[in-house]
């Protein structure tokens, strides 16, 4: 249905002071700082996880060596999503309106709701991590306590019994990151970089990684986090996150959380012969996910 004059009665006449409603500020791009961004030029992409191989055995004098066998562990996949939002403006609306060019106005309002409809997408990936419903390739959600392996063992990214953030679950974090392993069990040297929360959090994040000496205590000692330097990238708010007591971290692992942008945001325009109606419209394609799910820990909170 086309924006009429009957929807926009006051910007037809004169005397009006000031438009308003669609110049806020916005949460922009916060998805830059989770995932590590990529183009494609397929309606989707996979990553396999390779397992290398397990410890090497002893080899007894004149015995044959021992063999191993690699082999691929999972697939994750990324299937791309198609965006877009249109409207549509009557040849009376745009030729009556006195104060604004009403198409570069509501094309802004377009734009907007293209970039925030993103940054929800993209956190999506976070506000369902914890739920099993929602499966990465090795069948497990993104933060679990039993991500299965090669080797026929588990690993974990999230904490065995959930907790708020405060300073024993962030160093319990850090403590289970640096245990992780590979698909075959050996030791793998990932450590956590950053901290991701929601607005709820921010003054709790802050108190733990910027005090030189330990929160809620009386005694001296000093912040081992930050003296350590543990988290050296500090902590991100992101403000699409939906549980208020989750919290997130991101580790040095390779291939971990990423998004890819198939196509650009594109907007186009015509106009109808008939109706004399101006259309306009957005389109853009992207994917959000994860390959490995030692990319981030994470824990759903105590509540």
């Amino acid at each position: 249905m086309a924006i009429s004059r009957a929807q926009l009665v006051k910007e037809l006449e004169p005397g009006l002071n000031a438009l308003f409603g669609m110049e806020y500020d916005q949460y922009d791009r916060e998805h830059e700082m989770i995932f590590s961004m990529e183009s494609s030029d397929r309606a989707f992409e996979e990553e396999v996880m390779l397992s290398g191989f397990g410890a090497a055995p002893i080899k007894g004098e004149g015995s044959a060596v021992s063999y191993d066998d690699a082999q691929e562990a999972f697939t994750a996949r990324y299937t791309m999503e198609t965006i877009a939002l249109a409207f549509s403006i009557t040849e009376e609306a745009i030729e009556d309106n006195l104060y604004d060019r009403l198409a570069s106005r509501y094309t802004r309002a377009l734009a907007r709701s293209m970039s925030q409809t993103k940054q929800v997408k993209a956190a999506a990936v976070l506000n369902n991590a914890f739920d099993s419903a929602f499966t990465g390739g090795d069948g497990k959600e993104l933060c679990a306590t039993d991500h299965p392996l090669v080797s026929g063992n588990t690993f974990r990214n999230e904490l065995t019994t959930a907790a708020d953030l405060n300073e024993t679950s962030l160093e319990q974090s850090l403590i289970d990151i640096a245990s992780f392993v590979d698909e075959r069990g050996l030791k793998v040297a990932v450590r956590g970089m950053k901290l991701v929360i929601p607005k709820e959090l921010q003054f709790t994040a802050d108190r733990l990684l910027e005090s030189t000496l330990r929160t809620g205590t009386a005694d001296n000692d000093i912040n081992a986090v930050r003296n350590m330097g543990m988290i050296p990238e500090g902590y991100d708010v992101n403000h699409f996150l939906i549980d208020t007591d989750a919290f997130f971290i991101i580790t040095n692992a390779p291939n971990g959380l990423k998004g890819f942008n198939r196509s650009a945001i594109k907007t186009s325009m015509e106009g109808d012969f008939d109706t004399g109606n101006v259309r306009y419209k957005a389109r853009e394609r992207y994917a959000f996910g994860w390959s490995d799910p030692r990319g981030i820990f994470g824990s759903p909170g105590a509540a």
